[in-house]
């Protein structure tokens, strides 16, 4: 059985906090200019790098640095660095797929370091580079934020442009609190698509466990949620396919929308999952979906459907949530979690006569599948957490045994 553990970093918890900045009109030029400049240059390393075939970031920094510097009138030193480190982090998960070299928008957000920024916590103001100079800019954001920004360890920043406001977005670390043991066993959650998330506690999510006026609906699945989808999508079409300038007037109007629905969908369902975790000392587990719409073989009308079902977001915010809370958090190997009996541990397909239906032909255990498929990743959970934590004559788990035994790299490689 394949468990995973979270993998956040040892010595904290990087979150992202968002700052709105109020620059004069200069300012707002100036920032203009700084990232027309850097997307240019990002753009030109990019086609450097698909010519040459190189992706490396050492390579094709001794490939494109001075040539980007040359050819890019206004770009600093340090922005030309950002730039290609950029294009080798767009290659890097992407590259079997790209058919051609990638284009950056001119308007696109653009990375900050250290070196291009400097915050006085005191005035709450920034010191952001531009090809004609430093600027300082006042920001503001919301209290929680404003405190992370005071107190927190800063990291890298993106400078966005959006809808006529200019935000920062910071990456922070965050104090990692320690894992407390789950006691009582861990919380299952089966995501799908008829019902987005079902607990092991016979919660089907979103419902009215759920408060807001964003989730109404019945208790038996996700329909509504559905339907604005399909709604939303038919709009889509006609108005691509009208091709008039109201048309896309209303098509940017529309832009984004869903994906704030379900963004925000998301995070009310990882938010509540957490909190009954933690409030009855359990932890959380959920199903391995990494790589299912290659594995899961879907009618052509369904492949829509399943393809923009956002599995891997839900499955990141919990994550983090999880291990700023503490709470232990696995993911399960999902095979067959919905055909096996949580009882007598019978697996067979007939135990699904219906979709959303289980018996099993064993013992004669009857449920809604989603609540014992659940049921299935919580027991596989709590097998999986023991044998990460398994103890040793060394003292140490065998997950924290297993990392601190492994030799350490040699700097000058083999």
């Amino acid at each position: 059985m394949a468990i995973r553990r979270s993998t956040t970093k040892r010595h904290g918890l990087p979150t992202i906090v968002q700052l709105r900045l109020t620059p004069t009109p200069a300012q707002t030029d100036a920032l203009a200019v700084a990232v027309q400049v850097c997307n240019q240059a990002a753009t030109l390393v990019s086609r450097l790098a698909w010519q040459h075939r190189v992706f490396a970031l050492v390579e094709l920094r001794r490939l494109a640095y001075y040539e980007v510097r040359g050819q890019v009138a206004g770009l600093g030193a340090q922005a030309a660095v950002r730039a290609i480190a950029r294009v080798a982090g767009a290659y890097a998960n992407r590259r079997a797929s790209k058919k051609r070299a990638h284009i950056f928008r001119p308007h696109g957000a653009i990375p900050y370091d250290v070196r291009l920024m400097s915050f006085n916590r005191d005035a709450r103001t920034v010191s952001l580079w531009t090809p004609t100079g430093r600027v300082t800019i006042p920001y503001t954001g919301r209290p929680e934020d404003l405190k992370a920004i005071d107190t927190l360890p800063l990291g890298e920043a993106d400078l966005i442009y959006r809808r006529g406001v200019w935000l920062l977005q910071v990456a922070v670390t965050l104090p990692k609190p320690v894992v407390r043991e789950p006691v009582h066993g861990f919380v299952g959650v089966d995501q799908g698509v008829a019902n987005l998330a079902v607990t092991s506690d016979w919660v089907v999510l979103p419902g009215p466990a759920l408060p807001g006026p964003a989730l109404p609906g019945p208790v038996g699945g996700n329909g509504h949620v559905r339907t604005l989808r399909e709604r939303r999508h038919r709009q889509r079409r006609r108005l691509q396919a009208k091709g008039t300038s109201a048309a896309r007037r209303v098509l940017r109007r529309l832009s984004g929308r869903e994906h704030r629905m379900m963004t925000d969908l998301n995070h009310q369902i990882s938010t509540f999952v957490v909190r009954e975790a933690e409030r009855t000392g359990r932890g959380v587990a959920l199903e391995d979906l990494q790589g299912i719409r290659g594995r899961v073989r879907a009618h052509r009308f369904q492949r829509r459907t399943l393809h923009g079902w956002a599995f891997a977001q839900q499955i990141a915010f919990t994550r983090y949530k999880a291990a700023r809370a503490g709470i232990a958090f696995v993911l399960v190997d999902p095979a067959y979690t919905s055909q096996a009996c949580p009882e007598c541990g019978c697996v067979s397909r007939a135990n699904r006569p219906a979709r959303g239906r289980f018996v099993c032909k064993r013992c004669g255990l009857a449920g809604h599948a989603d609540h014992i498929a659940a049921r299935n990743i919580a027991t596989r959970g709590a097998a999986g957490w023991a044998v990460i934590n398994q103890p040793h004559a060394t003292g140490l788990p065998s997950a924290r045994r297993d990392r601190e035994s492994k030799p350490p790299a040699s700097a000058g490689g083999s």
